[in-house]
């Protein structure tokens, strides 16, 4: 297992060339001590293992590492389904102006026609993901004030990579000076 940067996962995700509606995702908090912990799978790509913590309210690190190389039997009811009410959504930002103002003009097209005739939630995420070019989203729990029951099991099933990462988070988090507080 490598550990890495978690904005390289991220990366790693949106240039995967599967079908960008399969991806699912569970988050919440660490189970112990500053930050979240994110796992994002697709049945094709895998499973990652995402650290996080926010630094300041304009920085965020942490670190990854992808601990599973598809989403078997066992671990396919640890992650919501496309039942299920959250959402996410990974998009590298756009850097060229042309396509950036292209893309605007299909999600404003997207919307008024969205807006005009009768559809569902998942009808109009599903055409704003289009919209956009998403390479990756779909279903999310994820729960900012505690840690989903799915949380903990992922985290049980892969015990090696949790106290890896746990580990490695914390030493980020002790070199920023983020455990001692204000001072």
């Amino acid at each position: 297992m490598r550990v890495r940067e978690w904005k390289d996962i991220l990366e790693d995700v949106t240039e995967r060339s599967v079908d960008p509606d399969g991806w699912r995702a569970i988050a919440g908090q660490r189970r112990n001590g500053v930050g979240e912990d994110m796992y994002i799978g697709h049945p094709r790509v895998g499973v990652y293992q995402l650290k996080t913590y926010a630094r300041n309210p304009y920085d965020v690190k942490g670190i990854g590492a992808q601990v599973a190389r598809r989403i078997d039997d066992e671990l396919d009811p640890l992650f919501p389904s496309r039942d299920d009410d959250g959402r996410f959504a990974v998009r590298k930002p756009i850097e060229d102006k042309n396509k950036a103002q292209s893309m605007a003009k299909r999600l404003e097209e997207t919307i008024k026609v969205h807006a005009d005739a009768p559809t569902t939630g998942d009808d109009f995420f599903t055409d704003v993901m289009d919209a956009i070019e998403s390479p990756a989203y779909g279903p999310m729990e994820f729960d900012i004030a505690d840690r989903p029951d799915r949380l903990n099991s992922l985290s049980d099933t892969f015990e090696d990579a949790e106290k890896l990462l746990t580990s490695e988070l914390d030493d980020l988090i002790e070199d920023d000076g983020i455990d001692r507080g204000f001072q």
